[in-house]
């Protein structure tokens, strides 16, 4: 064993960020087994496709045969799952590839990790980690005056997607209490960033910002969210693969709790600030209300104290510095966001949001554009 990580999901948003920085780093070879469905997008990984220190497999997490070659083959020191479908709408309107990844293919990557974890003596054994990333989505939603999840909240999912990731990490832990696997899980709050496919609030909001469409947002827009900078959480889950303890969970938390249209509203100022020469200007007046999506939590906010205590770890972005961070990346990037927006994604945002009766401006509309 050497210090490969064995990465699934590593073309997607949040596992390619983790690529890049751990190979930035020189902490080791990663291999990345990837899909590549929709939202995984070989060119985030472009910078390193002829790095010795990468391989790609193309492949499906559900396919036992080809995980357990990875593993005899590469012999990793941690399994890093990132791989999951993850976009809530999408669950909603086709819920049956979200048990199928996140259900089935979580267990498979655990039963292979753990007749894997067999083979091994020594120091080898002694360091192999299995981490399973997961979301605060599991967790359900907080009313307005709740405390924030902490690592003992009861899990209460409200959708397809968080019902598939809750029943991912009860897997994990009964893969470490029935079978001894040294797995960990974390589970994180929104994150944002480079990389991100623009079907989430913030890709999505700069890309039709720019080309002058419609921002649409659900229902008054005062649904709250905790923005964690994706770089924040790659050095989280460095933190947890270093020191976390087996069995444990960590949440992973940005401390920023913003909704939706504090969201949109910072974001189209600092579009206002960053692109003066805009047609679209004052880029606010895109903003459309929506019909709301059916069973949408209403809070999430992340208690991510244990993590900070335990570890040591902290976020260094605020959500204002990391937005900019993220506007400015798109902005310099304009020929990967036209590259992953194919007439098939086109076809998805026609559904989803096409389809959506118009919803009247709620009163917060005019505290939102007092703020600009």
């Amino acid at each position: 064993m050497n210090n490969c990580l064995l990465v699934t999901g590593g073309a997607g948003f949040i596992g390619s960020n983790f690529v890049l920085d751990w190979l930035s780093s020189s902490r080791g070879p990663v291999v990345n087994l990837d899909k590549l469905t929709y939202a995984g997008n070989p060119e985030n990984l472009a910078s390193v496709a002829n790095d010795p220190a990468y391989t790609f497999a193309h492949g499906d997490i559900c396919d036992a045969k080809l995980v357990a070659r990875l593993l005899a083959q590469h012999r990793p020191q941690a399994v890093v799952h990132f791989a999951a479908e993850s976009h809530v709408d999408r669950s909603i309107a086709g819920p049956e590839a979200f048990l199928r990844t996140n259900i089935d293919g979580t267990f498979t990557l655990l039963q292979a990790a753990r007749e894997y974890y067999g083979t091994l003596t020594g120091s080898e054994r002694e360091r192999f980690r299995f981490l399973h990333v997961s979301t605060d989505e599991v967790y359900g939603t907080l009313r307005p005056n709740d405390p924030a999840f902490h690592e003992e909240t009861p899990y209460s999912p409200n959708s397809p997607y968080a019902a598939s990731k809750a029943a991912s990490d009860h897997l994990a832990r009964a893969w470490v209490h029935t079978y001894g696997l040294p797995a960990i899980i974390t589970n994180c709050s929104n994150n944002y960033g480079p990389y991100q496919f623009p079907e989430k609030l913030i890709p999505l909001m700069i890309a039709n910002a720019l080309q002058g469409k419609p921002l649409p947002i659900y229902g008054d827009g005062q649904q709250v969210r905790d923005w964690l900078y994706v770089l924040d959480h790659c050095r989280a889950l460095r933190a947890v693969l270093e020191q976390g303890r087996v069995g444990e969970t960590y949440n992973v938390g940005g401390g920023n709790q913003r909704s939706n249209l504090e969201v949109v509203t910072t974001l189209c100022a600092l579009l206002d600030e960053l692109v003066p020469e805009s047609k679209f200007k004052p880029h606010f007046q895109l903003v459309k209300y929506v019909a709301d999506r059916p069973g949408h939590d209403r809070r999430y906010a992340i208690d991510a104290r244990k993590l900070e205590t335990e570890l040591g770890w902290r976020a260094e972005e605020s959500f204002e510095t990391g937005l900019r961070k993220t506007v400015e990346w798109y902005l310099a990037n304009s020929a990967w966001v036209e590259s992953v927006t194919s007439g098939a994604y086109q076809q998805w945002v026609t559904q989803n949001y096409g389809s959506r009766d118009l919803a009247e401006a709620p009163a917060s509309e005019a505290m939102a554009k007092e703020a600009l």
